[in-house]
């Protein structure tokens, strides 16, 4: 059997998502959670592998179970029981052979938030980025509509290293919509939905977007970093306790090419 899972968590004391011996990371956790409840180990894959101290909401999970049947609802109450309340099954299903978390994704889209405020707030500290200058949201919408579109996002994304032999891998990515929300009282969200991200890319994104805000840039410069290619021509990387992993896009049943939202 294949089963989904919909998991949110909170990603600070977390190196990241995947499984790494010797530390504490939320697959780790989670797989040995899920082991534990099923009585067999399995191998899990995500819609997106986030980095140290990023959160998620919507992340996908899948994996194979050794069974004809499976009590989901048992096996999700032991898990958030185990692992609660910083990684929560909000979902679980059990879904066609051919689903896999990661390659079935039409679409991941992340949120950051952002405490624009000249005082911090305790309560949102955790899981947003506080800046005291005042930002221009006019210039930081401005700025994101170039990033609409197919483009070579190496100037937002930490390069990976090619294997031996191998050629660099491609940095070309298709984003579907950038857009800032005034939530009110100095809280201000960026939604980035592409069809998928290049390590930090969204990090690397945002503190750029950020620093024409603030006026360090100016926002007509946006289409030139892009072009440029070059990660020293953008600016420093947003922190990671303001991005989360909002959700994840497959595609409908019997309806090929369409997109819906978890």
């Amino acid at each position: 059997m294949r089963v989904k899972l919909v998991v949110a968590y909170h990603g600070a004391g977390f190196r990241g998502f995947a499984v790494n011996a010797g530390v504490e990371t939320v697959g780790g956790t989670l797989g040995a959670a899920l082991a534990r409840a099923l009585g067999q180990p399995v191998v899990l894959t995500c819609a997106g592998r986030t980095d140290a101290g990023v959160h998620a909401w919507g992340q996908v999970v899948s994996f194979d179970v050794d069974a004809d049947d499976v009590d989901l609802v048992r096996v999700q109450r032991s898990v958030n029981r185990q692992c609660r309340p910083r990684i929560v099954v909000r979902e679980a299903a059990v879904v066609d052979g051919t689903f896999d978390a990661r390659r079935s994704a039409l679409a991941r889209c992340y949120r950051y938030t952002i405490v624009n405020r000249p005082v911090p707030d305790p309560f949102l500290a955790a899981t947003t980025w506080w800046v005291d200058q005042p930002l221009d949201l006019a210039a930081m919408r401005l700025a994101a509509d170039p990033l609409i579109g197919e483009h070579d996002f190496a100037a937002f994304c930490r390069r990976p290293k090619p294997g031996p032999g191998l050629a660099p891998p491609s940095l070309i990515r298709r984003v579907l919509d950038a857009r800032w929300h005034d939530q009110g009282e100095g809280v201000l969200r960026f939604d980035l939905d592409a069809s998928s991200f290049c390590h930090q890319m969204v990090r690397a994104v945002v503190g750029t977007l950020v620093a024409m805000g603030t006026g360090r840039r100016r926002a007509g410069q946006m289409r030139s970093i892009l072009a440029s290619g070059d990660r020293a021509r953008a600016a420093e990387l947003a922190p990671p306790q303001g991005l989360c992993l909002w959700e994840v896009c497959y595609r409908s049943p019997g309806a090929p090419g369409v997109g819906s939202r978890i």
